[in-house]
């Protein structure tokens, strides 16, 4: 099912940040939200998350739903091994059961000969991918993408959007994802809409027209598409 946001509505103190907004996003594909600092996208991913409420409007697609996030710092638990902390969001799963979900996925984020290490002993990239793979062995149908690759170098980023993506087409969910970074909705983004600033409105969405070696940043028809999204940011 569709994640459905109707006549929303939504202010802090004097700022109008959504006023009758609607946006209708599509199921077990990845949505990127795309738009300038301060522009409400985290507090969009907040609303559909359940963390803060509208003041008015329906948000609709989320019944029976299970949702699980991604944020910008990997918020591991430190006194857990990755596999562990991999782990604790399988509640109520056969040890069996587990155990293979666990192995699955980090042998996709390449880190299954680090399966008993702390986070402590992770550089900044590999903890980043246990918290994509955690994402994944929990059992949610929809996954927030709360901009996890901000922080992250040139090099790095690219190797993780890889890694989601390769996780992603092995189990394809709802994902909604924001970022103010261009680069990032066309490697991932299968539809992008780029919103405006506050009260918000979309001002233009994008059905991603770039596949596979099409989506590398240094390809002719990458750098026009950049362009062309680029024309329509704030």
């Amino acid at each position: 099912m569709n994640v459905q946001l109707k006549n929303i509505n939504k202010s802090f103190k004097d700022v109008e940040v959504y006023r009758n907004f609607s946006l209708n996003l599509p199921e077990n594909k990845i949505s990127c939200i795309l738009g300038p600092s301060g522009c409400g996208k985290t507090s969009l991913l907040n609303m559909v998350g359940g963390i803060m409420l509208q003041d008015s409007g329906k948000i609709e697609g989320l019944e029976d739903n299970v949702l699980s996030f991604i944020f910008q710092e990997p918020r591991l638990l430190p006194w857990k091994t990755v596999e562990a902390n991999l782990g604790f969001v399988l509640k109520g799963v056969s040890l069996e059961n587990k155990a293979r979900i666990i192995h699955r996925n980090l042998r996709i984020v390449g880190l299954q000969d680090f399966a008993r290490f702390y986070p402590n002993q992770l550089s900044g990239g590999m903890k980043q991918r246990v918290a994509i793979a955690r994402a994944f062995c929990y059992p949610s149908n929809i996954i927030l993408m709360d901009e996890p690759l901000k922080t992250l170098d040139p090099k790095l980023k690219w190797n993780l959007m890889k890694t989601f993506l390769k996780l992603w087409r092995e189990d394809r969910r709802t994902v909604i994802f924001v970022t103010h970074d261009v680069d990032e909705a066309l490697v991932l983004g299968e539809e992008i809409y780029v919103f405006s600033r506050p009260p918000v409105r979309v001002k233009k969405r994008f059905v991603n027209p770039l596949t596979g070696e099409e989506k590398q940043m240094t390809h002719m028809k990458f750098f026009r598409q950049k362009n062309e999204i680029m024309d329509h940011l704030d």
